[in-house]
């Protein structure tokens, strides 16, 4: 049996965290909760639950919309340890994206004929983040050429077969997501996905677990996004995907992806990928900030606030 990670059930601790206004968050936590993996995430009680993996153990993060006309959100914490309380305040901000210069980016887009609707519509947009770099570049291997929920049906199956189980004092969260040593040592007929598709994910945890792939926050993202490019079975939508939630890069693009492309393609703007990419060039250095927009104008559970 698996050993359980006790999270401390003592008083959690609570944080303020700020932000420059203004922010959307209906696209931002919707994205978060439509593609949360049962058990590792969850939104309860009007907020986004996570389980951490932090230095000195486990923990649960609690992240809640702001209030109308505020400029702070609320992060509840139960850590093992107070000493990761840093680490864990600097993951919820990357998570947010709360240290965005939503001015700077909206004045750049809304400086574009096509975008300047979108962005008087819906100021503020953020990148959705995530908590652990490495993960998010698996559960993207998981997500290649599939729906959403296929990803989640794929990453919910290997928590339950190769999770940290942990204890979460205040809601339903069950487990850490798989570390990549755990996932390189996997039994390759466990993992129900087309063979090409696992031979990569297989790869991508070996390359992770031995250091010849760093993600890890601080990590150079050129030589981190490098690394993983020359991998088999990478291609630009998934080095992207990476790239933008991942790592941070407020220039990632993503011109083959099919919410992209189907939005470029209501809005009158060219499809192709790489006629896309050279109508892009005006969008920078926040094309990333362009991406949200560009989702968020078709009808998917990302774009909405969870219920």
């Amino acid at each position: 049996m698996a050993h359980t990670a006790p999270v401390p059930p003592g008083p959690p601790l609570t944080v303020p965290l700020p932000f420059v206004p203004p922010l959307r968050a209906d696209n931002l936590f919707g994205h978060l909760v439509a593609t949360a993996v049962p058990g590792v995430e969850e939104w309860r009680d009007g907020a986004y639950r996570c389980t951490l993996r932090l230095p000195a153990g486990p923990a649960v993060a609690a992240l809640r919309p702001p209030a109308p006309g505020s400029a702070t959100l609320t992060c509840t914490l139960w850590l093992t340890d107070v000493a990761d309380a840093d680490s864990a305040v600097a993951t919820c901000r990357r998570v947010l994206d709360l240290d965005a210069d939503p001015a700077a980016v909206d004045a750049r887009l809304g400086a574009d004929a096509v975008l300047a609707p979108l962005v008087a519509a819906a100021p503020g947009r953020r990148v959705p983040g995530t908590p652990h770099p490495e993960e998010f570049a698996l559960r993207a291997v998981l997500g290649q050429q599939v729906s959403t929920a296929a990803a989640r049906t794929h990453a919910t199956r290997l928590v339950a077969a190769y999770g940290e189980p942990v204890d979460d004092p205040a809601g339903g969260l069950t487990h850490l997501f798989p570390a990549p040593a755990v996932l390189a040592d996997a039994d390759p007929s466990a993992l129900a996905m087309p063979a090409a598709r696992r031979a990569t994910f297989l790869r991508l945890a070996r390359a992770l677990a031995a250091g010849e792939v760093d993600l890890s926050p601080g990590a150079d993202p050129v030589a981190a996004l490098t690394a993983l490019a020359a991998l088999p079975g990478i291609g630009p939508w998934t080095a992207g995907t990476v790239a933008m939630r991942a790592l941070g890069d407020r220039d990632a693009f993503l011109p083959g992806d099919l919410g992209v492309r189907l939005a470029a393609e209501r809005l009158g703007l060219p499809s192709s990928p790489r006629a896309l990419t050279r109508r892009a060039e005006a969008w920078r250095p926040f094309r990333a900030y362009a991406v949200q927009h560009l989702w968020a104008t078709g009808d998917h559970a990302v774009n909405r606030m969870p219920a």
